[in-house]
């Protein structure tokens, strides 16, 4: 008598076989194909692309703040003049 888990792994090998031959596995990838071509004629970009360039952002942003901190405290010590 087969145990329960060869009987599973017997019924999973069998509808992956069936699935493979079907008229599904064609459709799955003519969609796959179509989502791929219509994908490439946007301007995408990957998630890797994304997250780098956020980061280079924050960098920026963080150094913005940084230098307008410093123009800050230049402007402070510069002598008051009075204009005529």
């Amino acid at each position: 008598m087969k145990q329960p888990n060869d009987v599973f792994n017997d019924f999973q090998a069998r509808m992956s076989d069936l699935l493979k031959n079907s008229p599904a596995k064609d459709v799955e990838r003519n969609v796959k194909a179509m989502l791929s071509q219509g994908f490439s004629k946007l301007d995408l970009v990957t998630r890797e692309e994304f997250d780098t360039q956020t980061q280079v952002l924050v960098r920026t942003r963080a150094r913005l703040e940084e230098l307008e901190r410093r123009v800050a405290e230049l402007e402070q010590k510069l002598p008051v003049t009075q204009t005529p």
